[in-house]
């Protein structure tokens, strides 16, 4: 039924669009993935226009991973292609396209180059790669995927508006404000889009003979979506990072006969920090800016559920501590630990963005504890003298969480996890007051079931033949991944964006 899937509810008929702009190729979406497509379609001599809902582009991840980039080849790093790729393969349990994933590999230090070529040298910065990756135990298996921006080799260098200002360069036009509302389909293909101006509310029309180029991000701030899609998302996640995925541009891909992945798949960081007595059912926080974001929360600390009793491994890819508190009463769990987890930190080594020290976000073990400080003193994180004072302030049971704390002491002393396989070095002590806790929820950053696409990245219909003219890339496009993110391919997500939508962006010039 035309318009079942329609984002914009305000309906229109032909006599409000009040202009007609004709372009080559149109991308919607100015994310990691929308700049590489337009970028790379404008490169190919086409006339290209992006359109963005928003006043501004979405933010370019800093870690991009990739395989055989010139970053990796100056630091003497080789991955094993085929060893990386059956592992995402099985890490989705094969509910994935596997020759997409190829695809991915086989062109993704194409694109890392290039924005390191294109955007990062000419203002002085390069790519770090990541070599330290370790494979520690089963549970935390690694691949050094990751390329980092940089100037000094110690900071990230943010490329955003170096980007804004090539594609500007290229001769794309950026119109913001501009929000999807419908594709235009003539016969078998799609020939443009309808728009709206969100500041006026005027409806244009935008020819795009060449192709259309959805990267809109996923659906993860649509409620109504993700209840019927990922409905355990709004029991899981107790806050949302990407407040302007709404879903249009796989809705509107829907309206012209497209198909999308079947089962749900998303990134989920475990930083949510609620207050202790939080409903998950009644919270679901849109923010843009990381609101009550503990970056600790990813650390392999001591972590137990409502009921005070340890339920997993602590140290499994972030989105797998989330997963395992749905399986436990309220869906939350609460992490605890004690004075000393400054030093426990270093001991860890986690990866991509959790890690402390270049290229994490947290510069230093002090910089982490002035972190965790702010929410002591916002109160969200409670601070007692002892363990019983610690289980009131969380509303736990105060003999459960003392024989919890108990046990994991114990685990401590005899350097083996004998409960749940955690690796000895990190394994961590609860015996130095002041004794901390929290209570933790998850976070989604993203949805990543989209749209079925093929090696052209052209979006596919029921009868799997391609919509002509339509493409899809970054999360708007399906097929790649299923149920939790790889975190142990650090930059992945931003590497799947930018690839893809650059290979999006030369096929659409080409037609």
């Amino acid at each position: 039924m035309k318009n079942q899937w329609n984002v914009d509810h305000n309906k229109f008929t032909q006599a409000d669009i009040k202009k007609v702009i004709d372009t080559d190729v149109l991308v919607v979406g100015a994310g990691n993935a929308g700049m590489m497509a337009a970028a790379a379609a404008a490169e190919k001599h086409a006339k290209v226009m992006i359109v963005e809902k928003e006043a501004s582009i979405n933010l370019l991840r800093l870690g991009l991973g990739g395989v055989g980039t010139n970053a990796q080849k100056r630091a003497g790093l080789t991955i094993n292609k085929h060893d990386l790729v059956e592992y995402l393969a099985a890490f989705a349990q094969h509910n994935v396209d596997e020759g997409l994933i190829y695809h991915w590999a086989n062109h993704s230090a194409e694109a890392v180059n290039w924005v390191e070529d294109n955007i990062l040298k000419p203002h002085g910065a390069h790519l770090r790669s990541e070599p330290d990756a370790m494979v520690t135990s089963s549970a935390y298996e690694g691949f050094p995927t990751e390329n980092d921006p940089t100037i000094d080799d110690q900071t990230f260098a943010s490329y955003g508006d170096w980007f804004q200002e090539k594609i500007a360069e290229l001769g794309v036009d950026l119109q913001f404000n501009t929000a999807l509302v419908d594709l235009v389909k003539t016969d078998d293909m799609v020939t443009g889009a309808v728009v709206k101006n969100v500041q006026t509310g005027e409806y244009l029309q935008i020819n795009a003979p060449k192709g259309v180029i959805l990267c809109t991000g996923g659906y993860s701030a649509n409620k109504d979506l993700l209840k019927q899609w990922n409905p355990l998302a709004l029991k899981k996640n107790v806050y949302n990072d990407s407040p302007r995925n709404n879903g249009a541009g796989i809705t509107s891909a829907l309206n012209v006969g497209a198909i999308k992945d079947e089962e749900p798949a998303e990134c989920i960081f475990d930083r949510g920090l609620v207050p202790v007595g939080t409903k998950t059912d009644e919270m679901y926080v849109q923010t843009a800016t990381y609101q009550d974001w503990l970056w600790l929360g990813s650390h392999p600390l001591l972590k137990v559920n409502l009921r005070g009793e340890r339920f997993a491994n602590e140290s499994v890819p972030y989105q797998f501590i989330v997963n395992a508190a749905s399986k436990q009463p309220g869906y939350q769990y609460a992490m605890i630990w004690d004075d000393n987890y400054g030093e426990y930190a270093k001991q860890f080594h986690t990866l991509g963005c959790a890690r402390v020290g270049f290229p994490g976000y947290m510069a230093s073990a002090e910089k982490l504890e002035a972190d965790t400080q702010q929410y002591v003193d916002k109160g969200l994180v409670v601070k007692a003298d002892t363990i019983e004072e610690l289980a009131e302030k969380l509303h736990l049971p105060v003999d459960a969480l003392k024989k919890t704390v108990a046990r994991n002491n114990e685990l401590v002393k005899a350097n083996i996890d004998k409960d749940f396989g955690k690796e000895a070095y990190r394994l961590t002590p609860v015996d130095k007051k002041p004794y901390y806790g929290c209570i933790l929820g998850g976070r989604i950053l993203c949805t990543s079931d989209g749209l079925r696409v093929n090696k052209k990245m052209e979006v596919m219909n029921a009868a799997y033949d391609p919509i002509k003219h339509l493409y899809a890339a970054g999360n708007d496009s399906g097929g790649f991944f299923f149920g939790s993110y790889p975190d142990r391919v650090p930059g992945l997500a931003a590497s799947h964006a930018q690839t893809f939508g650059r290979l999006a962006g030369q096929q659409a010039a080409e037609n």
